[in-house]
């Protein structure tokens, strides 16, 4: 399995997190809620990498061939003492200065063995 390189993102990461839930509603008002599924809390980070041209090189290679095989990585949130899986299917590069780059990505988690 492949880690995500040891580059921190910066300090305005922003953690999504929404439940996967069925509802019924019924005529009276009544509404029947349920989990669906068994991981029904799946995390999503919108991350931004402020970093060097050369980190900005091995964060976008790494993410590439992570895409090319359909393989998720290894990957421990800002705050936390756990390593998820994830997949990263999209990510925009910004150079706005010399040897400078900007990366914004979104990482989902992902259950898998």
């Amino acid at each position: 399995m492949a880690t995500f390189p040891s580059i921190n993102p910066s300090y305005n990461a922003q953690k999504t997190t929404s439940s996967q839930i069925r509802a019924t509603q019924f005529n009276d008002g009544y509404q029947h809620r349920i989990k669906f599924g068994l991981n029904t809390r799946p995390y999503v980070w919108s991350l931004t990498f402020d970093v060097s041209e050369s980190e900005s090189d091995t964060i976008e290679t790494f993410l590439e061939a992570r895409s090319d095989d359909g393989a998720s990585f290894d990957w421990q949130p800002p705050g936390s003492a756990v390593a998820y899986k994830w997949i990263c299917l999209q990510w925009t590069k910004r150079i706005p200065f010399v040897n400078r780059a900007s990366l914004n990505m979104t990482f989902q988690q992902v259950f898998e063995p």
